[in-house]
């Protein structure tokens, strides 16, 4: 048998769970698979990798001189791959583009801009809870795109080499029952909402942590928190189990209603990225000014909001001449 990456993809999963078992799961195969293809490795390469017993595996000698070459090779390959997809095409006129989308507001009127603004080209979208998956295959060349969105000052980690600009800033809002004694509200006090139970989407951003920030900056620490997927947080505000922070231009279905925090204790920039070295590059001043066009759509349903913009400037659309956003 001859080594290949697939097995060196082996090794390193079982070092770095310490059991064929986990390392199955993570890889996905089942466990009897991920043991005979050991198996045929220690075969080929002369010797066992690791020693194995109830408290999990261990790696032999053997085993540490393949890790430190296959923690060599599986980078230097990914990059390769990378590189190669990322150069593909470089020199062609755009004829896709690839989104990736971290709960985006505007995703949807963007891919109907372009798409009317170019219906020869063809659109992808991608969607995934992790900005840094996204980053990741933008980087890799999977992606063209990824329109994702951070809190506070924060910004996307520089890991993965993109380009990051402003689309929009938004205060968070509040997602309350119709019913509930503060939905008559215009505004709403981040403080006079301590005795609530919360309910979030997932994610790996830092919101978590500034939302606790300004919990605690407000004089209280948030009581229970619910965790599920976007359509699962309207139903248990819905069922009055919660509240939810959400985006300004989240439009509420029937029986809910959105309120602005007072003194906006949380802001969520809205960001478009891409790699540098790659063709979307060529493009991604068009496709700004699109996605910003498309934050722009996304305000006519909220004309109480358009007019809080006019007296808050520094939220709203960005001009696309703003600066970069800085991720070192």
């Amino acid at each position: 048998m001859n080594l290949e990456l697939r097995h060196l993809r082996v090794v390193c999963a079982i070092a770095e769970k310490g059991s064929v078992t986990k390392a199955a799961s993570t890889l996905g195969l089942a466990q009897p698979a991920v043991t005979a293809q050991l198996q045929r490795i220690e075969r080929t390469l002369g010797g066992p990798l690791f020693e194995r017993d109830r408290r999990g595996a261990r790696p032999t000698a053997l085993g540490e001189l393949v890790l430190d070459r296959a923690r060599v090779l599986l980078p230097a390959m990914k990059g390769l791959q990378d590189e190669a997809a990322r150069l593909a095409g470089a020199g062609d006129p755009p004829s896709r583009y690839r989104f990736g989308g971290v709960n985006s507001p505007i995703l949807g009127r963007l891919v109907h801009r372009l798409a009317a603004e170019q219906p020869d080209v063809g659109i992808t979208t991608y969607a995934s809870w992790s900005v840094d998956e996204l980053a990741q295959l933008v980087a890799g060349g999977r992606l063209d795109f990824a329109l994702t969105g951070v809190c506070g000052d924060a910004s996307p980690s520089a890991a993965f080499g993109l380009s990051w600009r402003e689309v929009a800033v938004d205060p968070i809002f509040v997602l309350l029952p119709q019913h509930h004694p503060l939905a008559g509200r215009d505004e709403v006090r981040l403080v006079d909402l301590r005795r609530e139970q919360w309910v979030a989407a997932p994610g790996d951003g830092c919101f978590g942590d500034c939302f606790a920030a300004a919990c605690a900056r407000a004089g209280f620490t948030p009581r229970k928190l619910y965790e599920a997927d976007v359509r699962g947080c309207v139903d248990l505000v819905d069922a009055g189990e919660g509240v939810a922070l959400c985006q300004a231009t989240f439009r509420p279905p029937a029986g809910l209603v959105t309120r602005r925090l007072a003194g906006a204790p949380l802001r969520w920039r809205l960001l478009l990225g891409w790699h540098p070295d790659t063709p979307a590059a060529r493009v991604a001043g068009t496709v700004l000014e699109t996605a910003v066009a498309a934050y722009t759509d996304a305000l006519a349903p909220h004309p109480d909001y358009l007019a809080w913009l006019r007296w808050h400037p520094g939220f709203g659309a960005q001009p696309t001449t703003a600066g970069w956003v800085r991720t070192a």
